[in-house]
């Protein structure tokens, strides 16, 4: 017998308690409806998911048909939670808490960011197509029944549409899985009926936005409250500027953690030039163990890598050295660009970071133009605005501009801040 589980509510009331959390009105009816689905998936049993047959006759392969997907969800299946609301309405807290309170009797359960789902997705429904050969057929359906069958619970976070190649499956795909019994709890910063706005066929798209507003409980986050505007206590995990005194210093922590101790550095020692494979292509990690990795910042955004391998290299190593990170102008785009989906990654697989930098962190970005207040948009004040961020501490740049760039902009600064925190370099890496 498994013992009891606590509650999404009872976790949270410790939370508070311990000083983690403080207590939120607004949020504390939003941890209600996580509650009352949580006890809802307590109680669910989802249907069987059908085998595929396998054999070694080439007449039997030729002529096997993969099992039917079911038309509909099961009857008894809870309605999914859809949460939105701007950065900082502590959306990923609230999964989290569900996620983490769901017992051990669940194991079918997975918890991920929904940019690194969709990379697998695509994976296996490549892999699909290349297995169904000449004969063809739908890849997704076998895909959603895998998936269904590998977990029934999925926590989505940060949910959002900006590829066409995510829009065109995303409907048929979220059907399989609700209809193989499959419950879901999302985040996103965007209400169904404004994802992937002004997308590339988008009409084809809108199918997908009415199965989210029919098959989830749709609820806005935004309470005025910023949660990572509450003060928190820094941790000293930022040096500048690039001093060889800054230098000693991160080379003096990476030692320490790399190097607690004699056995452990014979155990798990430093190995130079780690290969690891992602896409089917090797990434070379210049330092590491087992668990702790360093780069320079030209090794890490001065060559092509992809979300994809950002992910990868967050995935293996639970804390990062990023040394040498330049301030960043016009010229150095694409090199920016890589640094805040290198950051997303890290935010998203909650990894400890240590960085040195020629300027402030949250202000290698800026430019002096922009700092001085002239060149930046309306649109870039209110984001900046929204997040907390004030051009005085983290500078602004006018390199980004477009929604969605300058979204991402603003958010990698608010989460640079956020992964400096003392409460961060705690908790984060486990």
């Amino acid at each position: 017998m498994f013992p009891k589980p606590i509650s999404p509510i009872k976790q949270h009331e410790k939370l508070v308690q311990s000083g983690v959390l403080r207590s939120d009105d607004h949020q504390i009816r939003i941890i209600g409806k996580l509650q009352r689905f949580w006890e809802q998936v307590l109680q669910y049993d989802p249907p069987p998911i059908p085998e595929t047959k396998t054999s070694d006759s080439l007449i039997s392969r030729l002529f096997s048909r993969a099992p039917p997907v079911p038309e509909t969800a099961p009857a008894l299946a809870p309605k999914g939670l859809y949460l939105y609301g701007d950065v900082g309405t502590g959306k990923t807290m609230l999964m989290d808490l569900f996620y983490q309170t769901l017992p051990p009797s669940i194991a079918r359960k997975r918890r991920v960011h929904f940019h690194a789902f969709m990379i697998d997705a695509h994976k296996r429904i490549h892999a699909a197509k290349m297995t169904m050969g000449h004969s063809g057929g739908d890849p997704i359906g076998p895909v959603a029944r895998d998936l269904a069958k590998e977990a029934y619970v999925l926590c989505f976070d940060e949910f959002q549409v900006t590829d066409i190649a995510d829009a065109m499956i995303l409907r048929r795909l979220f059907e399989g899985l609700m209809n193989h019994g499959v419950v879901c709890v999302i985040t996103s910063n965007r209400h169904p009926d404004d994802l992937y706005k002004n997308g590339i066929q988008r009409s084809s798209f809108i199918p997908a936005i009415e199965l989210l507003k029919s098959r989830f409980e749709v609820t806005d986050l935004d309470s005025g409250t910023d949660y990572r505007r509450i003060p928190r206590a820094l941790s000293h995990v930022y040096y500048h500027p690039l001093t060889p005194e800054n230098k000693a210093e991160i080379d003096k922590i990476f030692n320490s953690l790399t190097s607690p101790t004699p056995t452990a550095a014979l155990q798990d020692p430093v190995v130079e030039n780690r290969p690891i494979t992602t896409w089917g292509r090797t990434l070379y990690v210049p330092l590491s163990t087992s668990k702790i990795a360093r780069f320079s910042f030209e090794e890490i955004c001065g060559r092509p890598l992809s979300a994809a391998d950002y992910l990868e290299v967050t995935k293996r190593f639970g804390t990062l050295f990023i040394t040498d990170v330049p301030k960043m102008g016009m010229h150095q785009k694409d090199m920016a660009r890589r640094f805040i989906t290198f950051i997303d990654a890290c935010y998203e697989s909650k990894t400890r970071i240590f960085v040195s930098s020629e300027v402030p962190i949250y202000q290698i970005f800026s430019d002096e133009e922009a700092g001085s207040g002239k060149g930046i948009s309306d649109h870039m004040r209110s984001v900046m605005d929204d997040l907390g961020l004030s051009p005085e501490a983290v500078g602004s740049s006018s390199m980004f501009s477009g929604d969605e760039e300058i979204f991402a902009f603003a958010r990698a600064c608010s989460r640079l801040v956020q992964m400096g925190s003392k409460e961060w370099a705690e908790t984060a890496s486990q």
